[in-house]
C-alpha cells in the first residue's frame, strides 16, 4: 500500500519556516556586516545596524513556530489516521 503524503505537499508550518530561514540570514549578513568595522579598525555603524542583528532571533523564532505548527499537524494527521 502506498502512502498516500505526497512528497511535495506542503504542510502548514512550511512558509513559517522559509521565512524564518531568510530573515534569520538577513540576521547574520546584518552581524556580519556590523562586526566587521570592530576588526577592520573603521568606524562603527549606526544603531539600527545593530538592531537588525536581532533579526537572528526573530527568524529563529519564526522558524521554531513552523516547526512546532508542522508537529501538530503531523500528530493530528496521525491520529485520524489511527481512527
Amino acid at each position: 500500500m502506498r502512502d498516500k503524503t505526497q512528497t511535495n505537499s506542503a504542510v502548514p508550518g512550511d512558509h513559517l519556516i522559509r521565512a524564518g530561514a531568510i530573515v534569520f540570514f538577513i540576521g547574520a549578513v546584518a552581524t556580519l556586516v556590523t562586526v566587521a568595522p570592530l576588526f577592520l579598525g573603521a568606524k562603527p555603524f549606526p544603531t539600527y545596524m545593530y538592531c537588525m542583528s536581532m533579526l537572528m532571533g526573530v527568524g529563529f523564532l519564526l522558524a521554531g513556530a513552523g516547526v512546532l505548527r508542522s508537529v501538530a499537524a503531523g500528530r493530528r494527521q496521525a491520529r485520524a489516521a489511527a481512527e
